[in-house]
């Protein structure tokens, strides 16, 4: 069941949901419609929808602002070998923002989706980073 839900602008709901159930292992959980779909990989949610008129997360704010794909804010997504993942998803045809960062306490390096927005991808090289195990 997830319990933190992240929603992301995406230029193409379609190419998106195959890159993130094709590419990142994701679950399509719903997708009503072509402005809509809901995806899950373990306790996180990912809900995408495009900018736009319609009713929904990618409607225009109050003064006319338009939701975009991109910034820098982003999810992460511990892997057990960064580097055959890189590997894997550059011969899918990904695009990254960098190269491999060997960080504290991680190794990361930051995937873009179909429409640009960031995912974090990282190898935790010390217990303490480690998501769901014991510390």
């Amino acid at each position: 069941m997830a319990t933190v839900q992240v929603r992301y602008i995406v230029n193409d709901v379609a190419a998106s949901i195959r890159f993130y159930v094709d590419n990142l292992g994701f679950k399509l959980d719903m997708n009503p419609n072509p402005h809509f779909a809901m995806l899950s990989l373990g306790d996180m949610r990912l809900v995408i929808s495009p900018p736009g008129n319609m009713p929904g997360g990618g409607q225009a704010l109050p003064d006319g602002t338009k939701p975009q794909p991109g910034g820098w804010n982003r999810f992460g997504i511990q892997v057990p070998d960064l580097a055959a993942k890189i590997e894997e998803l550059k011969k899918a045809g990904a695009r990254f923002r960098n190269e491999l960062v060997k960080g504290t306490g991680v190794n990361q390096i930051i995937l873009e989706d179909p429409s640009g927005n960031p995912i974090e991808l990282f190898e935790a090289t010390i217990a303490v980073a480690q998501l769901g195990g014991k510390h």
